[in-house]
């Protein structure tokens, strides 16, 4: 296999683009953590994992793939497409298992301290710039978190643990997507992200298949947790073109919000008032990441605008 591809497309600076996609990346990433919790309350976790990512294969090979034709298949960085993928693959594994002994809303909550690894880690290790609005920006969905999950309140030890796992491969993940942004198209690190994952668990599945039979709701949850999760992947991915890793991570708590709305509706979950607040302040954050990202860029215009005029 080729490991050459055309260039993809470059990355520009449009932040409120790549936040808009990360809006969309949220809320399927919800609906998918939603049909997963439902879904593991009755079968094992690797085989809910097996059908999602087979699934999602199964798509980008049916419906990508008469497009891209050997495109898709085409990789600049292999090594680093594979650990991505991997990691995905294995913070799924161990979220699953989280969520099912954990309410939704907590575990969301507590898997949303990456985000704020990403803000730490993008300036060492991506090189990029981490204002003090991102910094600020950070601080007010970790506050949020904070008032969400409140530590202390009972959660299981062990679903704690895995989800700390999942923090752990969801940062990796996250960083990789900025890293291979500026090498790989996107539709290349969706299908791969795919197929790694329906290696893993596809593997397990003659150990792991067993289970009640599904009724028709079920398997309606099952079929589209590889439609959702693909999905929210390409956005997420996306979004990575237009924006900094820093300016994006803040609108990444969203997903606490539409965890914490599905928790209710489906659930009976509902959040009391201090969790709304600790909502609030997730929003918040992103909408301060934006418009401090907005306020820069005019003034970096403005001072390119003036240079000439300062030299004549």
């Amino acid at each position: 296999m080729s490991t050459t591809s055309a260039p993809p497309a470059p990355l520009t600076d449009q932040p409120l683009r790549g936040l808009a996609l990360i809006v969309g990346a949220t809320l399927l990433f919800a609906y998918t953590d939603t049909a997963n919790k439902l879904l593991v309350t009755d079968y094992n976790v690797p085989l809910v994992m097996a059908v999602r990512y087979i699934t999602h294969a199964l798509l980008m090979i049916a419906v990508v793939a008469p497009f891209q034709g050997r495109r898709m298949i085409q990789m600049t960085r292999p090594a680093l497409v594979i650990v991505r993928g991997g990691s995905l693959a294995l913070g799924s594994l161990l979220m699953g298992l989280a969520l099912q002994r954990m309410p939704l809303a907590e575990a969301t909550a507590i898997a949303y301290l990456s985000p704020v690894l990403v803000i730490l880690l993008s300036g060492s290790l991506l090189n990029e710039a981490v204002s003090p609005a991102a910094w600020f920006a950070a601080g007010l969905g970790f506050g949020g978190v904070l008032l969400i999950a409140r530590p202390g309140g009972g959660l299981d030890p062990l679903g704690v643990a895995l989800t700390l796992g999942n923090v752990v491969f969801a940062t990796g993940y996250n960083l990789l997507s900025r890293v291979l942004a500026r090498t790989e198209r996107t539709l290349t690190l969706l299908f791969y992200t795919a197929l790694f994952g329906a290696i893993i668990f596809g593997i397990m599945l003659p150990w792991t298949l067993y289970g009640q039979t599904p009724t028709a709701l079920q398997v309606v949850l099952f079929l589209s947790l590889g439609v959702s999760a693909g999905l929210g992947h390409y956005l997420l991915t996306q979004s990575y073109r237009y924006a900094p890793a820093a300016i994006l991570a803040p609108m990444n708590y969203l997903h606490l919000g539409w965890a914490a709305l599905f928790g209710w509706v489906i659930f009976g979950h509902a959040p009391d008032a201090i969790a709304i607040i600790g909502i609030a302040l997730v929003a918040s954050g992103g909408i301060v990441s934006a418009t401090m990202a907005r306020r820069r860029r005019a003034r970096a215009r403005e001072e390119v605008a003036a240079a000439p005029e300062e030299t004549v």
